[in-house]
């Protein structure tokens, strides 16, 4: 399974979304889990985890040169304290972005896809920010979910707008994922047009744990709703069994529990919207909700448009 995580806009917390959902994958023991550093802007985790630039994508974009087969992938991967596989990009975007078209412009195709079609393999690769052009884009197209973070301030939300009707078209299974404080999820839902898959919250402390950095001096312990537990709950989503073959039709591949079926590829490459399954089209995030405070001047979400806490 190949699950592509991005964002358009700023650092909403893909990379770490990615090394949680490798720590809460559920079935670990009969898992190959490999979270992928495919961002062209470079990689983060060599640096957070004292882990050595090579092997890595470099390294593995030089041997993809003489060799497609999948296995090679795991020769140029790394291992995380949670057991989890990890092949680091470098720091520097121009190395990074350079090995990334190397592996994305084979002709035929990307690797890291066929990797993730082996038995009991889960890729979680680390989009970066998605803008246009992105050599990460053909790896993004080839998974069979692509989560889609985002801020939740009106920023945000602005730039997701713009962008979500095209990248709901890359993969068969889209889905929208909330990240931190800012307008309510209802409010995103009914302004965007389509339905979150789940919302994570802003949890610096167990940001910093997972992600091998030394946890921010002591605050209150989140209790049942921190990123890990959320992280948990959206691994089970995208992990879970597929839907019955009775319940879709026999040319329909089967979704990704969770995810919006907004888009089916059918066989031969197309893809089409099920009537009545289609997102609506994406509308600009307007003037902020009204709040009932006459003090608040309603340019930016207060408390008032927070997530009530879990």
């Amino acid at each position: 399974m190949l699950i592509a995580l991005c964002s358009v806009k700023g650092s909403p917390g893909v990379t770490t979304l990615a090394v949680a959902l490798a720590v809460k994958w559920p079935q670990t023991e009969s898992t190959r889990r490999l979270v992928a550093e495919v961002d062209p802007s470079g990689g983060d985790l060599a640096m957070r985890f004292g882990l050595p630039a090579s092997p890595g994508l470099v390294s593995l974009a030089a041997a993809a040169r003489r060799t497609r087969d999948p296995a090679v992938a795991w020769e140029h991967t790394q291992t995380l304290p949670s057991g989890a596989s990890v092949l680091v990009a470098p720091p520097g975007g121009a190395h990074a972005r350079a090995a990334l078209s190397t592996l994305a412009t084979a002709p035929d195709g990307p690797l890291l896809p066929a990797v993730a079609q082996e038995p009991g393999v889960v890729v979680l690769a680390d989009c970066g920010r998605v803008d246009p052009g992105s050599p990460a884009e053909a790896i993004a197209r080839r998974a069979d979910a692509l989560v889609l973070v985002t801020g939740t301030q009106g920023d945000d939300l602005a730039h997701t707008a713009v962008r979500l009707g095209e990248l709901a078209r890359w993969t068969p299974r889209p889905g929208l994922l909330l990240a931190g404080d800012g307008y309510p999820t209802a409010d995103v839902e009914r302004e965007l047009g389509i339905p979150a898959i789940g919302r994570i919250p802003h949890d610096p402390a167990a940001a910093a744990t997972l992600t091998g950095h030394r946890p921010p001096p002591a605050r209150r312990r989140r209790t049942g709703g921190g990123l890990a537990h959320h992280a948990a709950t959206l691994a089970r989503t995208l992990a879970g069994p597929t839907a019955p073959a009775a319940s879709r039709s026999a040319t329909t591949p089967a979704g990704v529990p969770g995810v919006p079926a907004q888009q089916v590829r059918q066989p031969g490459g197309t893809v089409s919207t099920p009537p009545g399954q289609g997102p609506h089209p994406p509308r600009l995030m307007p003037t902020p909700p009204q709040v009932s405070d006459p003090h608040r001047n309603g340019h930016q979400p207060s408390t008032a448009g927070k997530e009530p806490p879990a």
